[in-house]
C-alpha cells in the first residue's frame, strides 16, 4: 500500500472515496421482506418457514438453556400469582368494578416484569461467585495463535461526530493492539455519513493526522481508512451493510465500534480467538463499561453500571447463553452469514412503527440465531468501554430513540423461525418502555376513588387504619427484597472478588451504592412520565419535540430545564398543595410521588454540572475501578484527547487504597451539600419504606400502595432484566484542531447509535 502522508492519498473531490480503502471486492447483502408481522402474522410464528438446518446434535448449552428458562418462567408465574392474590386479599369486602379488575390486571404484568429483573439479578450473582461451564470463557483461548487469514475489520460509523475525540479513542485502540500482537490481521475503517464540506474537511484531516501521529509513533498507518457514502440511508445499519457490500468478502470478521467506543488490543484478540474456536458462533458481544465524564448524573450512570452492570450482565448470560442478544457496538461479528442473513428491510406501513428498523441490532441477532448461529454475550470480559451520557437530557434524548425502536421490533415477534428467545427480547424491549404509561395508568385507576372520597374523609374526620394487616406486610417485605438485595449483592460480589479498593474501600463502596439508589429512586418517577410520553408519540405519531442540547454543553441550564420539566414538577406541586388544604394529615403520603416531579428542575441542573461530580470525585464517592487504576488504554485515550489527569488531590494518595483515609478525608472534609444531599435522600427512601399505610378511607388501599411502590421501580436501572449500558465515549469532548474549527459543526452522536 502506498505509504505516502496520509493527505496525498486522499482525492481532491471526495466522490472517490475509494482510493482512501483498500481494493473494493463487492458481494451482494440482500434484505428479504418481512413475512410475519404482528398485524398478521399471529396465526404462523409456530414456524412455517423452519430454521436452516443444523448440527443433528442437540448442543449441551442449547438444552441447559431452555431448561433455565422454564425455571425463569415458572418462578415469575408463581411469584406474580402469589403476589396479585395478595393482592386481592387487600381487597375484601371492596365493591368488585372494572377499575379494580383492570388494576389488577396491570399490577400483574407489571411485578412479572420487575420479578423477572430481580431473578435476572440473583442468577447473575449466583453464577459470578460459582462460574458458568456452559458459558463462553475467554481464558480457555488465551494465548491461542490467530490464522494469517482470519482478517478482521474494526469498523467505526460517524455522523458529525468531534473528530479529535474520535482520533483520541481510535489510535489508543490500535495501539494498544499493536502492544498486544498479530495487529496485520486488522484493519480499521472510518465510515463517516456526514454531508458538509466543511465537516468532511474536519473529517479528512483528522484521519491523516491520525495515520501520521501513529506513523511517527512506529506503529503501521496503512490500515487506517476513511470512506464517505454518498448515498446515505438507514443510519448506523445501512453504513455497515454498505462496508459489508463493499469490503466483507475480504474479511472473515467485523468488530463494530461507536464513536465512543475505546477497546483494548487484548480484548480484540479475545474476541477473535473466540470466534475461531467456536465456527458457529456468529456474534459475540461485550459488555461495555461506561466511563470517562464529571458530571454527577454520568458518575452515578458509570458507578451504577460498574456496581450492578455485571450481576444483570451475568445474569442475561445465565439465561440465554448462546440464544443472547446485541446491543450494536463493541462486539465481533462472523462477516458472511451476517451478510447472507442480516440484512434489514424496512417495516411496511405508515407512522411511527414503520420505515428503517431502528434499534437494529436485536433484530440483527435474531436473524443471526435464526440462521443456525449462535449469539453470545460476555459480561466479564475487560477491555471494554464507553462513555454514558453526560445529563438526564441526553439519557432520555437517547431513550426517546431506543423506546421507538424497541416498539418497532415487537411487529416482528410473530416472524417465522425466530427464536422463542428472541421473542420474549422483542417483547422484553417493548416493556421496558410501556411498563412506563402502564405504572400511570395503575396509579391513576388507584387514585381516582382517592380523589372522589378525600374530601368526605376530611369532612367526617374518618381516620385510616391503625394497623398493617399481615398480607400487606408480606408484600411490603417483597418489594424490599426486590429493591435493596440486587444492590447488596453487587456490593457482596465486589468485596468477594476484592475489588473493593478500586471503588474506594469498602466504606467508600456501601456509601456509594446508597447515594446512587436514593438519587436513582428520585428519578425514576421523572423517567417514567418521560418514557410515558415516548410511548404514546411513538404509537400515535404525534411530532413530540425532545432536542438535545449541543455536545459542547458542560451542563443543563435552568432554562432547558425548566422547559423540559417544569410542567411535571408544576402538576406536582399543584397537586400536593391542593391535597394539603383538603386532607392535611394525608397530603405527606403523596411526597414520594409528588417529591421526584416538584425538585425534578433543580435535581437534572445540579447533577449535569461537572465541578459538582468531579467535588464528589475528589472526595472519594462514586469511584470505579477504571478511576482508581485506570488501564493502558484509557490512559492513551485520555493522553491524546488532551484531559490527562491525576484521579485525586496528591495530598490524600492513600484514599485509594483503604477505608480509614477515605472516611477521615470524606467525614469533616465533605462539603455540607453533599452532606444535605444525603441525608435529605435517606429521609425520603424512609418515608416511601413507611408508606404502606392505609392513605385515605375508601380509596387506595394497602395493597395498592405497596404495589404502586413496587412497580415505581420498573424504570430504574437496578429493577430491570436489560443492562442499560449501550451508552454513548469515555472521553469529554475536546476542540478540534485550529485549523478545523473555523466552522463548529453540530454534534450529533445518537444519531448514529440507534
Amino acid at each position: 500500500m502506498d505509504l505516502r502522508p496520509a493527505r496525498d492519498l486522499i482525492p481532491q473531490a471526495l466522490a472517490e472515496p475509494a482510493a482512501t480503502a483498500p481494493r473494493v471486492q463487492r458481494a451482494p447483502m440482500r434484505a428479504l421482506p418481512w413475512s410475519g408481522l404482528l398485524a398478521r402474522g399471529l396465526g404462523r410464528a409456530s414456524g412455517t418457514a423452519p430454521l436452516p438446518a443444523r448440527p443433528a446434535l442437540r448442543r449441551t448449552w442449547e438444552g441447559v438453556g431452555a431448561h433455565r428458562r422454564r425455571i425463569l418462567l415458572v418462578s415469575m408465574l408463581v411469584a406474580t400469582v402469589l403476589a396479585t392474590w395478595v393482592l386481592g386479599a387487600t381487597q375484601q369486602g371492596q365493591p368488585s368494578n372494572p377499575g379494580r379488575w383492570i388494576g389488577d390486571g396491570l399490577f400483574a404484568a407489571l411485578f412479572a416484569w420487575v420479578c423477572g429483573g430481580f431473578l435476572t439479578a440473583v442468577m447473575g450473582w449466583w453464577s459470578l461467585r460459582r462460574g458458568d461451564p456452559s458459558a463462553l470463557d475467554p481464558s480457555t483461548v488465551a494465548g491461542r495463535p490467530i490464522e494469517a487469514d482470519a482478517r478482521t475489520a474494526v469498523v467505526m460509523p460517524v455522523y458529525n461526530e468531534d473528530m479529535a475525540s474520535v482520533s483520541a479513542c481510535l489510535r489508543a485502540t490500535i495501539e494498544s493492539l499493536s502492544r498486544a500482537g498479530d495487529s496485520d490481521r486488522f484493519d480499521f475503517f472510518i465510515l463517516s455519513d456526514s454531508k458538509s464540506p466543511e465537516q468532511k474537511r474536519i473529517e479528512r484531516d483528522a484521519w491523516g493526522d491520525l495515520r501520521a501521529a501513529l506513523a511517527a509513533d512506529g506503529y503501521d498507518a496503512s490500515r487506517v481508512h476513511i470512506r464517505w457514502r454518498l448515498r446515505s440511508g438507514r443510519k448506523k445499519a445501512g453504513n455497515v451493510a454498505d462496508f459489508c457490500r463493499r469490503w466483507g468478502a475480504s474479511f472473515r470478521y467485523m468488530v463494530v465500534l461507536d464513536a465512543d467506543s475505546v477497546m483494548s488490543g487484548e480484548a480484540l484478540l479475545s474476541m477473535v480467538r473466540l470466534m475461531e474456536a467456536h465456527p458457529r458462533a456468529g456474534i459475540i458481544q461485550t459488555a461495555p463499561r461506561s466511563v470517562g465524564l464529571d458530571s454527577l448524573h454520568a458518575r452515578l450512570q458509570q458507578f451504577a453500571g460498574r456496581l450492578t452492570g455485571p450481576l444483570f450482565a451475568a445474569g442475561l448470560r445465565y439465561w440465554q447463553l448462546g440464544d443472547s442478544h446485541y446491543w450494536g457496538h463493541n462486539a465481533i461479528l462472523r462477516v458472511e452469514p451476517f451478510m447472507q442473513h442480516c440484512a434489514l428491510a424496512p417495516l411496511p406501513g405508515s407512522g411511527g412503527l414503520s420505515g428503517d428498523i431502528l434499534s437494529h441490532d436485536f433484530v440483527e441477532a435474531a436473524l443471526m440465531r435464526r440462521a443456525g448461529y449462535e449469539v453470545w454475550l460476555l459480561p466479564d470480559m475487560d477491555g471494554s468501554y464507553e462513555q454514558p451520557p453526560a445529563h438526564l437530557v441526553d439519557e432520555l434524548q437517547r431513550d426517546r430513540r431506543w423506546c421507538q425502536g424497541n416498539l418497532q421490533n415487537a411487529r416482528l415477534i410473530t416472524e417465522p423461525g425466530l427464536a422463542p428467545v428472541h421473542r420474549a427480547l422483542f417483547v422484553a424491549g417493548a416493556m421496558s418502555y410501556v411498563a412506563s404509561p402502564l405504572w400511570l395508568g395503575f396509579v391513576l385507576i388507584g387514585l381516582l376513588p382517592w380523589v372522589a372520597d378525600a374530601g368526605m374523609a376530611a369532612v367526617t374526620g374518618q381516620g385510616t387504619a391503625d394497623a398493617l394487616p399481615l398480607p400487606v406486610l408480606a408484600l411490603w417485605a417483597s418489594t424490599l427484597v426486590m429493591l435493596l438485595l440486587p444492590r447488596a449483592l453487587a456490593v457482596e460480589a465486589v468485596i468477594a472478588r476484592g475489588e473493593a479498593e478500586g471503588f474506594g474501600g469498602r466504606f467508600a463502596l456501601v456509601r456509594s451504592a446508597a447515594l446512587e439508589a436514593v438519587i436513582a429512586a428520585l428519578q425514576a418517577p421523572v423517567r417514567m412520565l418521560a418514557h410515558s410520553i415516548f410511548v404514546i408519540g411513538a404509537l400515535t405519531g404525534l411530532k413530540l419535540e425532545w432536542r438535545s442540547p449541543s455536545r459542547e454543553a458542560k451542563d443543563i441550564g435552568w432554562r432547558e430545564a425548566l422547559r423540559r420539566f417544569g410542567v411535571g414538577g408544576v402538576l406536582a406541586c399543584g397537586v400536593f398543595a391542593w391535597w394539603l388544604a383538603g386532607a392535611p394529615g394525608e397530603a405527606w403520603k403523596l411526597l414520594p410521588l409528588a417529591l421526584p416531579l416538584a425538585i425534578a428542575v433543580p435535581l437534572a441542573v445540579w447533577t449535569s454540572r461537572p465541578s459538582v461530580g468531579a467535588a464528589w470525585r475528589r472526595r472519594g464517592w462514586l469511584l470505579t475501578p477504571e478511576e482508581s487504576r485506570p488501564p493502558q488504554v484509557l490512559r492513551s485515550a485520555w493522553r491524546h484527547a488532551g484531559r490527562e489527569r491525576p484521579l485525586l488531590p496528591a495530598s490524600a494518595p492513600a484514599a485509594l487504597g483503604g477505608d480509614v483515609a477515605i472516611a477521615s478525608r470524606t467525614g469533616a472534609g465533605a462539603g455540607w451539600a453533599q452532606r444535605t444531599t444525603v441525608g435529605l435522600g435517606l429521609a425520603f427512601g424512609l418515608g416511601a419504606i413507611a408508606l404502606p399505610e392505609q392513605v385515605a378511607h375508601g380509596g387506595l388501599g394497602h395493597g395498592e400502595i405497596a404495589a404502586m411502590n413496587i412497580v415505581m421501580q420498573a424504570s430504574s436501572p437496578s429493577a430491570e432484566p436489560r443492562v442499560v449500558a449501550r451508552g454513548t465515549l469515555p472521553l469529554r469532548r475536546v476542540a478540534a484542531p485550529a485549523r478545523a474549527t473555523t466552522t463548529r459543526m453540530p454534534v450529533a452522536a445518537d444519531s448514529q447509535r440507534i
